[in-house]
């Protein structure tokens, strides 16, 4: 028979359902919004407030981007498209870095304070085989963080989830994140910042330009580089 849910396992669970409901709330309510179809026919009322409150736009911005990613709710990408659409490359692109990080930090510790704490435990408490591959990330942690950064492929709300719920340290995943998400940001931010002739002409932006081979090469070498130390661990603890 399933044993019942202590107060300490609720106390655990309870901040991720609030979390993830104010999520799926937010998610519903902006669904509408979020999308390339509402910023194109919005585009002259942001550029008219930006004019208006340059330094209030901007605030509000980063704060609703960081909302977005705090909440994994649907429209990061349009959100970083449309720093670069009201702020050009730069400094949208330093808009954009400073609220996707401040808004993974957010989702980091609340995650880690919902139930980070305790999947470590039962980590550590575990299965033989469940502690080796808990202490191969931990040996690895920096080159993991940035890899799951760099990566392309892996899903923005999936990096920063995972490192909480693996005891990951905070500063190493803050640093990681804000280093390793400038590529992209830089890409994405660029794209935006030319919405004005795909406005024009009707069309829609190239959100494959990341893959381009003069693009997506460079960013496969830093993941590369990322990997090298985790390599050169194994290979050690194989030579003692």
């Amino acid at each position: 028979m399933a044993q019942p849910s202590t107060p300490k396992t609720r106390r655990h669970i309870g901040p991720i359902v609030v979390f993830a409901t104010i999520a799926v709330g937010l998610a519903v309510l902006f669904r509408d919004s979020l999308s390339f179809e509402s910023l194109a026919q919005n585009r002259g009322a942001l550029l008219a407030y930006r004019d208006a409150h340059f330094g209030l736009s901007v605030a509000l911005f980063m704060v609703v981007y960081a909302g977005i990613v705090a909440f994994s709710l649907p429209g990061a990408t349009i959100a970083t498209l449309t720093g670069g659409f009201l702020f050009a490359t730069f400094p949208g692109a330093v808009f954009n870095i400073v609220a996707a990080t401040s808004g993974a930090c957010l989702l980091f510790l609340a995650a880690r304070w919902g139930l980070g704490d305790w999947l470590s435990t039962k980590m550590e408490t575990g299965s033989p085989r469940v502690q080796r591959i808990k202490r191969g990330l931990d040996d690895n942690q920096w080159s993991m963080l940035f890899l799951m950064r760099l990566a392309p492929v892996v899903p923005f709300f999936v990096a920063n989830l995972l490192p909480a719920l693996l005891g990951a340290s905070f500063h190493r995943f803050a640093i990681s994140t804000a280093i390793g998400i400038i590529p992209g940001a830089v890409i994405y931010t660029s794209v935006g910042a030319g919405l004005g002739k795909v406005f024009e002409a009707g069309a829609s932006p190239d959100l494959g330009l990341i893959f381009e081979p003069h693009i997506l090469l460079p960013i496969l070498g830093l993941c590369a580089l990322a990997i090298l130390p985790i390599f050169m661990n194994s290979r050690t603890k194989q030579d003692l």
